[in-house]
């Protein structure tokens, strides 16, 4: 096994793969995509290739960054272990999949990871990874190293759960938020504004976790007898988000989700957030 990932290989060029393989190629290391049709990219970020065959040399590191479809993974891994063995590291990107079930066809089970990036991939920081019990010890440290000269600071989680980390915490707030707002006890802009301007500060600072003993166990302990016994645990999807993705309300998709995007400039808001994104990590920046 390789002391250190020199070589990563992105399968997939949406809109995740063409990020992950951004922090790569700009951070020093022989980076490649492999995709159905090379000609048709022409944003590849500079010092990258990309391939339609499996190159005859085996990377360092293959992080998958295809459709969420469990067939289409099992197919993919099955090629690749047949093509390079136990060489790579075997890294997917998948987001909801159960990772147990994702790496079922391999059987260097030791050399697959989880890696989950946040969308924008090239811009965010933080990325998690998940190890299946089979993961080796070398595989995670490694992977962690890598990502550390690609820009990026990984969470760990020892085990499988579906979701990781950050789409539990995540869906957890959102599941309350949509119920709240199905019931008609707020408004989306509030629920927004809450974000925007008391949480997402607040967090920004002490964290999720540190915030509670600033503010005291007790009160934390007193406040969950209270209040967690009245939240939605109906152990459901929403069902108002359910019907609006069933009638096409996409959002940016469609032109049309919690909020009203016909006629905006979706681009120029997408890259404002990004920007206002970037000096808010310059600003959290301890070192900066």
């Amino acid at each position: 096994m390789s002391k250190a990932v020199n070589s990563v290989m992105v399968i997939g060029y949406g809109t995740m793969g063409r990020g992950i393989l951004e922090t790569f190629a700009k951070n020093g290391f022989e980076a490649a995509v492999l995709t159905r049709d090379p000609s048709r990219i022409n944003d590849l970020p500079a010092g990258a290739d990309a391939f339609s065959e499996l190159p005859d040399t085996a990377p360092d590191l293959i992080i998958e960054s295809i459709p969420e479809d469990m067939a289409l993974k099992h197919e993919l891994f099955h090629r690749l272990e047949d093509k390079y063995g136990d060489h790579p590291i075997y890294g997917t990107n998948t987001s909801g999949l159960p990772i147990e079930a994702v790496a079922e066809p391999l059987r260097h089970k030791d050399r697959f990871i989880a890696i989950h990036y946040m969308q924008p991939a090239e811009a965010f920081p933080l990325v998690e990874i998940c190890r299946l019990p089979e993961t080796t010890d070398l595989v995670t440290d490694l992977t962690i190293e890598a990502l550390s000269r690609s820009g990026k600071d990984a969470i760990v989680l020892n085990r499988p759960i579906t979701g990781f980390l950050i789409n539990r915490l995540q869906h957890a707030l959102l599941h309350e938020a949509y119920c709240m707002i199905e019931d008609g006890v707020v408004s989306v802009e509030d629920v927004d504004k809450f974000a925007r301007e008391a949480f997402g500060p607040r967090m920004c600072v002490t964290g999720l976790i540190q915030q509670k003993d600033l503010s005291g166990i007790d009160v934390n302990a007193a406040a969950q007898r209270s209040i967690v016994p009245s939240l939605y645990h109906s152990g459901v999807p929403c069902q108002m988000l359910q019907d609006m993705a069933a009638r096409g309300d996409l959002g940016v998709k469609t032109g049309k989700g919690f909020y009203d995007w016909s006629g905006k400039d979706v681009d120029t808001f997408k890259q404002k957030a990004a920007a206002k994104l970037e000096r808010l990590w310059v600003a959290l920046d301890d070192d900066a």
